[in-house]
């Protein structure tokens, strides 16, 4: 989520002053964008103010997963969040509750259960004004809980996801952010996180389950050197480098929020 972001068919919006929170959003939904290519899963669940649920994964049984170690800084409530059938999460723990800096992990469980980090830690940011355990439209927060990684997408060619892949022209940032830094190529590689959307659509798609004032189009996208409207953001080779490891066999979710939130 940037400060100053469009789609090319939602361009004219910038004059009209009716831009509101998210990646790229109009005042009213506009025809809805079609499904990704044939998605090679059925979507990873989430938990949290999220969309619609995804159909549920058996994985393997919940007592095979008993006395193995959990995702560092996580206290038992969020600790619940993460589905038994996920193998692979992306844990981004900011600062502070009103900071926008963060730092992002990829971790995996191994043969044992067990979770091991296999990416990062690496920098990055979130909205400007930190986090939320409630998020509204235009609150320059990012919502905080566990949610699921099924869709990607961007201006540049797919760089090896496992993900269902949207490349297309409209992934476009215009302007400056809340520094005054360029947001040109931020949308180059994006993840959707499945806040207030329904997975197994584009990024692009405008579709809002929980409601237009309850935000949406968050996404994991290329950093911009500043804070975000609410998305969290990486360095260019550390999104392509995400990209190629996410993998939708492994459920992958993102969970995010400040560290004192998380530890809860």
């Amino acid at each position: 989520m940037l400060s100053t972001v469009l789609t090319r068919a939602a361009l004219p919006l910038l004059a009209a002053g009716l831009l509101l929170g998210g990646c790229a959003k109009p005042s009213a939904p506009p025809p809805v964008a079609g499904p990704l290519p044939a998605a090679p899963h059925a979507g990873a669940p989430h938990a949290g103010p999220a969309g619609s649920p995804a159909a549920p994964h058996p994985g393997p049984p919940a007592a095979d997963r008993a006395g193995t170690a959990g995702l560092p800084g996580l206290g038992p409530r969020t600790s619940e969040l993460v589905p038994d059938a996920t193998d692979q999460a992306f844990l981004v723990s900011g600062r502070s509750t009103n900071s926008s800096e963060s730092t992002a992990t990829l971790y995996e469980r191994d043969e044992n259960g067990r979770w091991r980090a296999v990416a990062g830690p690496w920098p990055a940011h979130n909205a400007l004004k930190g986090w939320t355990d409630e998020h509204w439209a235009g609150d320059h927060r990012s919502p905080i809980g566990v949610f699921g990684l099924t869709d990607a997408g961007g201006r540049l060619p797919d760089p090896g996801t496992k993900l269902p892949y949207h490349q297309s022209e409209e992934f476009v940032a215009i302007g400056t952010g809340f520094r005054g830094e360029t947001l040109r190529g931020s949308f180059d590689y994006v993840v959707a996180i499945n806040y207030n959307r329904e997975s197994g659509l584009t990024p692009l798609d405008e579709r809002r389950p929980l409601g237009w004032d309850r935000g949406g189009g968050v996404w994991i996208h290329v950093d911009h050197d500043g804070p975000t409207q609410g998305c969290v953001s990486l360095g260019l080779d550390r999104m392509a480098d995400l990209l190629r490891r996410l993998d939708p066999d492994k459920r992958p979710v993102v969970v995010m929020g400040d560290s004192a939130s998380l530890a809860r």
